[in-house]
């Protein structure tokens, strides 16, 4: 952990290196050994030359370094994946808060910049940066090694983990920092991680299969999700035939797998709306389900966001004009989500009430994608009250 920066690098010098390698020799026989050879290389050589390093680091370096030279990297996937998982769980440990955790596990794991975290936590770029800046000197100060810890210690940090994992996959299927509505490079990177946990037997926890279960289901729907100017496709209007079924099948095996232990997490209950979602056909038993689970939900871990979803499961089982009394008492009027929606409710209701909200939501969206289905929105509505 003390030399974290100088991996982190190491790890952007290897690859500047091999993209203007590999751009002019083209790609060697076996990139991933070329990587983890050269960056091996330029750490040994940086801790050899840098000053900064005591006599004894430095005897070190020398004693092993006829070692490390004789010995082939070992890049077996089990070790590729076993180091992977020591690297989360030690950046998940409690000598740092939980919030740092997730963001330092975003940083280092999954490539997040600042902005992306801070959009993640509903936060400000300059915050987050304080706040890794602190986790990375209490990790080096309490001279955490990057190790699997005990059962119980797992037990312990997996709920962490999990949570970073969440976010990431979020980021991905629904991108806030970004101008484009669908990163499935992040999604992919989510489910690998969680699938590494489901497949070790001390990480394989009803809670890590709920995850990896919500995961697949909404990646079933990747395809149908965009058109092809990557543009949003309302979930109404997909195409059910473009639907991966071999991940909506995944996700059902793991919500199985998810059903034994005795506890009920977020997970269970946002992977099994996301079951009702890969049924197409809006029957008002469908919607009734989806809103008794947000109604569990809700039971389990209030959010705002949630009882906006909440809303829309509302509209669809009992009606609109109920789902816009219980949305407008949120309140959420800062969020660009919750003006769309209103915008959606209020639509052969009070179209003019509708383009209002459409209106506020389009000020409000930061990305292109969206910005773009709200004005498509606004100009059908304006359509109507014109005719």
């Amino acid at each position: 952990m003390e030399h974290l920066e100088m991996a982190e690098d190491i790890v952007s010098d290897t690859f500047l290196l091999a993209s203007e390698t590999w751009g002019l020799k083209g790609l060697p026989k076996n990139p991933t050994a070329w990587l983890y050879t050269v960056s091996k290389n330029k750490a040994l050589d940086f801790l050899k030359h840098n000053k900064i390093f005591t006599e004894k680091i430095s005897f070190e370096i020398k004693q092993t370094q006829s070692i490390v030279n004789e010995t082939e990297i070992d890049l077996s996937n089990k070790n590729i994946n076993d180091s992977q998982l020591q690297m989360m769980f030690a950046i998940c440990h409690p000598c740092i808060p939980t919030e740092s955790q997730i963001g330092l596990s975003l940083n280092i794991l999954c490539g997040f910049g600042v902005e992306e975290i801070a959009d993640a936590f509903l936060s400000n770029k300059e915050t987050i940066y304080k706040r890794l800046t602190r986790a990375k000197e209490k990790l080096r100060e309490e001279k955490i090694k990057i190790e699997l810890p005990g059962q119980s210690e797992i037990n312990k940090r997996l709920e962490t983990v999990l949570t970073t994992l969440y976010l990431l996959f979020s980021e991905g299927y629904y991108s806030t920092s970004q101008n484009t509505t669908l990163r499935k490079d992040l999604c992919v990177e989510a489910m690998r991680l969680n699938l590494m946990l489901v497949e070790n037997e001390q990480t394989n926890t009803p809670f890590a299969n709920a995850l990896l279960s919500l995961m697949c289901f909404h990646s079933s729907r990747f395809e149908a999700r965009t058109n092809q100017n990557g543009e949003i496709i309302l979930y109404e209007d997909q195409d059910e035939l473009l639907w991966n079924k071999e991940l909506i099948e995944k996700g059902e095996h793991y919500l199985n797998a998810a059903s034994f232990g005795n506890k009920l997490s977020n997970y269970h209950l946002e992977a099994a709306i996301a079951y009702w979602h890969t049924n197409k056909a809006d029957t008002k038993d469908k919607w009734e389900n989806i809103l008794q689970l947000y109604n569990k939900l809700l039971q389990l871990e209030y959010s705002p966001i949630v009882a906006l979803n909440r809303t829309y499961a509302l509209s669809k089982a009992n009606g609109k004009q109920e789902a816009i009394t219980e949305a407008e008492k949120l309140n959420l009027s800062g969020n660009h989500l919750y003006h769309s929606l209103l915008g959606s409710l209020y639509k052969d209701i009070n179209n003019t009430k509708a383009i209002h909200h459409l209106q506020i939501a389009l000020t409000l969206a930061k990305t292109i994608p969206d910005k773009n289905i709200l004005l498509k929105k606004i100009q059908h509505l304006e359509q109507i009250k014109n005719n």
